[in-house]
């Protein structure tokens, strides 16, 4: 009985320490890139809303978004779902939402405009 105590004890602290690293990790790549100083509010609050709300992103702020750079995004999506106020969103479900907002802002900024 022992034993069981002493193993679930350290599967806690792994867990904890990871989540903890997991943070340090993201907030090092954040300060790094100088990631939050790189989109205007509106930007953010749209790349936000389309990511985890119901929305969309203008082209003007997918630019920004893809100027931002997917490092930066990924991080500030998984810092993001690391706060308590978003715990009971799925994260897969982010990360999809996440991916396919960059993937979509990535090939509008892409392609070539259509000429007048």
């Amino acid at each position: 009985m022992a034993s069981l105590n002493v193993y679930s004890t350290l599967v806690v602290l792994f867990l904890t320490c990871g989540a903890a690293m997991a943070t340090k990790e993201n907030d090092q790549i954040i300060k790094e890139n100088h990631c939050e100083t790189k989109m205007g509010l509106p930007c953010v609050l749209e790349a936000f809303t389309s990511i985890f709300e119901i929305g969309s992103i203008s082209n003007k702020c997918c630019g920004k978004l893809v100027g931002l750079g997917k490092v930066c995004h990924s991080a500030l999506v998984k810092r993001t779902l690391e706060n308590p106020l978003f715990k009971d969103l799925t994260p897969a479900t982010i990360i999809a939402k996440s991916i396919q907002t960059w993937n979509n802002c990535l090939a509008l900024i892409d392609s070539p405009s259509p000429s007048a």
